[in-house]
């Protein structure tokens, strides 16, 4: 998969809708992002682009080791931050301030450039076991479009996250996310529940075993305790909590879904 051609498509549709945002909001307060709570859409925009800037100065610099958490003069803040979101205070309703704009399509050209132009094998940190530029590439593209599917959703407009894109995001879920999850939250044992993903709109079938410890994936058939059947956006947007199973086909134990989500906390 292109990832870099999919993070580019993503952070411009993200940006596009950002400015619909501010303008429809004119002088007055900008929309709150449903999916995300205590989010406004001017929060999203500087989680983005910090993020961005964060994965910048991880590849830039060929960092091996976690960067450290007291230094963000990777975010290359301008000196004038009038009406910016300040983090500390979520949600910010003011104004969306075009400087934030530019900075966020500024550091999204500038990853997307990395990315392009660096080996996908290169080493570098990550909070992963995958310790690679092309890690990195991978869970950009993916994070970028829940969020563009994210702010989209604030202004009532959201589409569907690209079918290639979604399937693959449902297998880096179970591979990556999950475990990640599990292992930062102190999440319950599981107790060997089976349950099954199936693709509507494709082939993709996903089997998923919660042990005491870990989650286990097979891509194949079995006897499972539930099914959710669904497009591969839908199953993305479920796994990354940000639709319900309302609506959706479920066979067996629907309960199970949602003690899925204490197995595997949301971030």
């Amino acid at each position: 998969m292109d990832y870099v051609a999919q993070f580019r498509r993503e952070v411009e549709a993200f940006e596009g809708a950002a400015r619909v945002a501010s303008r429809e909001a004119g002088s007055g307060g900008v929309a709150l992002v449903p999916s995300c709570p205590a989010w406004s859409v001017a929060d999203l925009v500087f989680h983005l682009g910090a993020v961005h800037r964060y994965v910048i100065q991880v590849i830039s610099e060929g960092l091996i080791d976690r960067p450290r958490d007291d230094d963000f003069t990777y975010l290359s803040l301008p000196p004038d931050m009038a009406g910016w979101p300040d983090p500390q205070l979520a949600p910010n309703r003011g104004p969306l301030p075009a400087g934030l704009l530019d900075w966020f399509h500024d550091g999204a050209a500038r990853l997307a450039a990395l990315f392009a132009e660096r080996d996908p094998a290169e080493c570098v940190w990550s909070w992963s076991d995958e310790q690679s530029v092309g890690f990195w590439r991978r869970m950009q593209a993916i994070e970028a479009a829940v969020h563009r599917w994210d702010i989209e959703h604030s202004l009532g407009t959201a589409q569907p996250v690209d079918r290639q894109l979604a399937a693959d995001a449902v297998s880096h879920t179970f591979q990556v996310m999950a475990p990640a999850r599990r292992a930062r939250q102190n999440a319950p044992a599981g107790q060997g529940e089976r349950l099954r993903f199936r693709q509507s709109d494709g082939s993709g079938l996903w089997v998923v075993q919660m042990d005491p410890e870990d989650v286990l994936l097979n891509e194949g058939a079995g006897c499972c305790d539930v099914e959710l059947t669904a497009t591969a956006s839908e199953l993305m947007l479920f796994l990354w909590h940000r639709i319900p199973s309302d609506g959706l086909v479920v066979r067996g134990d629907a309960a199970l879904l949602e003690r899925y989500f204490k197995m595997v906390p949301p971030l």
